[in-house]
């Protein structure tokens, strides 16, 4: 039996669990806003249109800050189209996603839906095909108070109070060649200094993200980092991230997803640094990671190439991916990845929420269910509180594939007041695990309880046929004797252990 030992010691921290690190994402995609929250004909809607049975699973997924409204769609995005009475509102052609956007869901709806959740906005403005100054009038319509033309526009729009955003995201993936206005990073890094600045002019306290590469495979990573910020270094304070999962046909490398992800923190922190040392700057940028998750991009491929030119469809079904016990497992070891690198990653916001590649599933005038990716997201932003330990691991490795050898148990753990939790994946694909975990270093007390998510059936999944088929499990075979605890890993398992 592969074996793990773990010693965890307040002394040895990685830095505050800010709680944006369990955030989510909402685009104007597929059946993500229509149809997925907002469905004015359902049983459960609201009187703003938006589905309550959904509006319960987001509350108990734990999401943050949520981004909003894209995504690649921002960068084709008038947000006036947005705001005043829904009736007079255009219908566009979204070219970002092959499909007509009606615009009955804006900026308005959405913080209702917000309000209902819980949650704060993130949100993004078009540095695409628009620029400094629409996004200063959407600063100011969203902000200022009144006694502006466009303030007084949303109050004669229903909303007196401002909308009070302190989190925007200056464009989308500017990098890549898709996004409609792309340009390369010297563009981009000048016109997002010049936006930021004229932001702050109107607000200084915001808090301003700039676009870093939209994946660690564009042959510009690293340098467009480097570039952007020589441009926007005092003007903003995060630098976003993008990182998709797949498994393909390669198990082995898929579930030592998180050393990639690893690395890709790494690279962003040491391209930000550099150009700290450079300026002499005291000023620290951290990352906003504000879109991850396990994707079938080939699947996605293969469906753009069916579209039809002359077919704009309302919220398509696009980017549904059904997703399986492994793909959970995957989702638990890259919340442990973002929780090993607390100090840096500011942000996160997994990629999307609702039926768009996202833990929660609908069906129209039918239900809502949780997708086996709901679990580890869920039980990780409930647990996870406080300070990121420093894990000190010994014991075996297993073949990564791609990635190497790596250790057959990846893991992080937080503190908070005398409660800790250690949350942990098994990657052995046939044997279970034995781990050990020293708590001498830690002061906490209380009840030990491990659950989490496996199967002996990797691929099983939830559906609209059978929407329970998975769900958190127990692990019976946890113990605490003194200050060791004891468990057994099954194969491919993602777990989390919470003390007190």
């Amino acid at each position: 039996m592969p074996r793990t030992h773990l010693v965890l010691d307040s002394a040895f921290t990685v830095g505050p669990v800010r709680r944006r690190l369990f955030g989510g994402f909402v685009e104007h995609l597929g059946r993500h806003v229509y149809d997925g929250i907002h469905e004015p004909a359902h049983e459960t809607a609201d009187e703003h249109g938006f589905r309550k049975d959904v509006v319960e699973l987001v509350k108990e997924l734990g999401v943050s800050a949520i981004r909003y409204p894209g995504g690649n769609f921002v960068s084709g995005y008038k947000w006036e189209d947005g705001v005043g009475p829904v009736e007079q509102r255009p219908r566009r052609l979204d070219l970002a996603w092959h499909s007509t956007e009606t615009n009955e869901v804006g900026l308005h709806e959405f913080q209702h839906w917000l309000d209902a959740v819980g949650s704060e906005m993130m949100l993004a403005v078009n540095l695409g095909t628009r620029g400094t100054q629409e996004a200063i009038e959407l600063l100011e319509y969203a902000n200022i108070d009144a006694g502006t033309a466009l303030s007084e526009y949303r109050r004669s729009n229903g909303r007196q109070e401002p909308f009070a955003i302190q989190m925007w995201c200056l464009g989308n993936e500017m990098d890549g060649p898709w996004q409609l206005g792309h340009k390369n990073a010297e563009d981009y890094g000048k016109l997002a200094a010049m936006t930021a600045k004229a932001m702050r002019q109107i607000q200084p306290d915001l808090e301003l993200v700039a676009c870093g590469s939209s994946g660690a495979s564009m042959p510009t990573f690293g340098e467009w980092e480097r570039t952007v910020l020589e441009h926007t270094y005092d003007d903003v304070d995060y630098i976003s991230a993008h990182a998709y999962y797949e498994e393909g046909d390669d198990l082995t490398s898929f579930l030592a997803s998180g050393v990639n992800m690893d690395h890709f923190i790494k690279t962003v922190t040491t391209a930000a640094d550099h150009v700290q040392a450079q300026k002499k700057s005291d000023k620290r940028i951290d990352i906003s990671f504000d879109e991850w998750n396990v994707w079938s991009i080939s699947k996605w491929e293969e469906q753009q190439k069916t579209f039809e030119l002359q077919d704009w469809p309302v919220a398509p079904r696009l980017l549904e991916d059904v997703y399986t016990v492994a793909d959970a497992v995957v989702v638990g070891g890259l919340l442990i990845s973002l929780l090993r690198h607390a100090d840096r990653v500011a942000s996160a916001s997994i990629a999307q929420l609702v039926n768009v590649i996202g833990p929660i599933m609908t069906e129209p005038g039918g239900p809502a269910w949780r997708q086996t990716t709901f679990f580890p997201f869920s039980l990780t932003s409930r647990l996870a509180n406080g300070t990121s330990l420093q894990v000190k691991a010994s014991g075996d490795t297993v073949d990564g594939g791609k990635h190497g050898e790596v250790p057959v148990v990846d893991s992080a753990a937080t503190v908070e007041d005398g409660k800790a939790a250690v949350f942990l994946v098994n990657r052995h694909q046939t044997e279970t695990t034995s781990v050990t975990i020293d708590l001498a270093g830690l002061q906490v007390d209380g009840d030990v309880r491990a659950e989490g998510v496996w199967d002996d059936d990797l691929h099983a999944v939830n559906d609209l046929g059978n929407r329970e088929r998975v769900a958190l499990r127990t692990n019976e075979t946890v113990r605490r004797e003194g200050d060791t605890i004891t468990i057994e890993l099954p194969p491919v398992s993602w777990t989390a252990v919470s003390i007190g």
